[in-house]
C-alpha cells in the first residue's frame, strides 16, 4: 500500500490517509515522513500537511457513516470488546476532546469515527476536533521532518539520543497505560451500575 501511495505523489498520499480513517490499517505517516524529507520547499511541506490533514478528516466521515449505518455488529467485528469499551468511554467521558484525543495519538482513530457514528455524536464537533488533532499530528511531523529532518536523522546514530528516548518513552508509557487500561474497568463499572 505505502509503495503504492507513495507512487502517486500527494493523490497516493491523500487515497491512503482517507482510506486509513476509513477501514485499512496503514497508517498515513509511512508516506508523510519520507514525503516530508523529500520535499524541496516550505510549499510542498504546506501541501503534504494540508492533503494528509484533510483527507484523512474527509475518511473520517466515511467511518462515520459505518458506524451511523452498520452500527455496533461492524465494530464488534473488527474490534476486540475491550477496545469497543474503551473507546465508548472516551466519547461518553471527554466528546469532543475524546475525538481529538484519538486524532493526535495513536488509537485507532478509524474505530472511533465507527464509534462517533454508531452513538450519533454530533458531526460539527466531530469534524472540528478532527481537523485539530490530525493538523497537530501531521502538522508536527511535517515541521519537525521538513524542516529538520537531516539533524533529526543524524541524530539515530547517537546512543546518548536512544536512551533518552527510551527514558522519556517509559516514562510516559506509565501512565497513560494506567489511564488506558482504566478506562476499560470504568466502562465496566459503568455497565455494573446500570
Amino acid at each position: 500500500m505505502v509503495d503504492w501511495g507513495s507512487s502517486f505523489g500527494l493523490a497516493g498520499l491523500a487515497l491512503v490517509s482517507a482510506s486509513e480513517s476509513i477501514i485499512q490499517p496503514v497508517p498515513p505517516d509511512l508516506l508523510v515522513i519520507p514525503m516530508s524529507l523529500e520535499a524541496g520547499s516550505s510549499l510542498e511541506l504546506l501541501a503534504i500537511f494540508l492533503v494528509v490533514t484533510i483527507s484523512s478528516v474527509l475518511g473520517s466521515l466515511g467511518g462515520y457513516a459505518i458506524g451511523l449505518y452498520a452500527g455496533r455488529p461492524i465494530i464488534g467485528r473488527f474490534a476486540k470488546p475491550s477496545l469497543s469499551r474503551r473507546l465508548d468511554e472516551i466519547l461518553q467521558r471527554y466528546g469532543d476532546a475524546g475525538v481529538f484525543i484519538a486524532a493526535v495519538s495513536p488509537i485507532p482513530y478509524k474505530l472511533l469515527a465507527w464509534t462517533a457514528g454508531a452513538g450519533r455524536m454530533n458531526l460539527k464537533p466531530f469534524v472540528l476536533a478532527g481537523i485539530f488533532g490530525r493538523g497537530i499530528r501531521f502538522g508536527l511531523q511535517v515541521l519537525i521532518i521538513g524542516y529538520w529532518g537531516d539533524e533529526f536523522m543524524n541524530h539515530l546514530d547517537n546512543p546518548i539520543f536512544w536512551i533518552v528516548v527510551c527514558l522519556f518513552s517509559f516514562l510516559a508509557f506509565l501512565p497513560l497505560n494506567s489511564w488506558w487500561k482504566g478506562l476499560d474497568s470504568q466502562s465496566d463499572n459503568y455497565l455494573q451500575q446500570n
